[in-house]
């Protein structure tokens, strides 16, 4: 695996919090245990591509208002989405 910013092979996959807005701009919720890649050469520590879009579409297709302050990535991801996948995400 390349680190994303400096091209390094020495990232490593750890988890970790990450803060995120939900998609009505309500408010900010943090993602426990969240996969993420840590790279020692150049400090940096991000969300794949994937991951950031698996999170963007799961807080869009679900009801977010019964989310709490505070849920790990496994829990949001667990959580029975009302659309079966985004129609409104043309990227693909």
């Amino acid at each position: 695996m390349e680190c994303e910013w400096c091209n390094s092979l020495n990232v490593k996959m750890t988890t970790g919090s990450v803060f995120w807005e939900l998609p009505d701009g309500s408010r900010a919720i943090e993602i426990e245990q969240t996969p993420t890649h840590e790279c020692p050469d150049c400090n940096m520590i991000y969300q794949s591509e994937r991951i950031v879009k698996e999170i963007e579409d799961q807080l869009f297709l679900i009801d977010c208002k019964q989310i709490g302050k505070v849920i790990t990535y496994e829990e949001l991801m667990k959580i029975p989405r009302l659309l079966k996948k985004n129609y409104f995400d043309f990227s693909t």
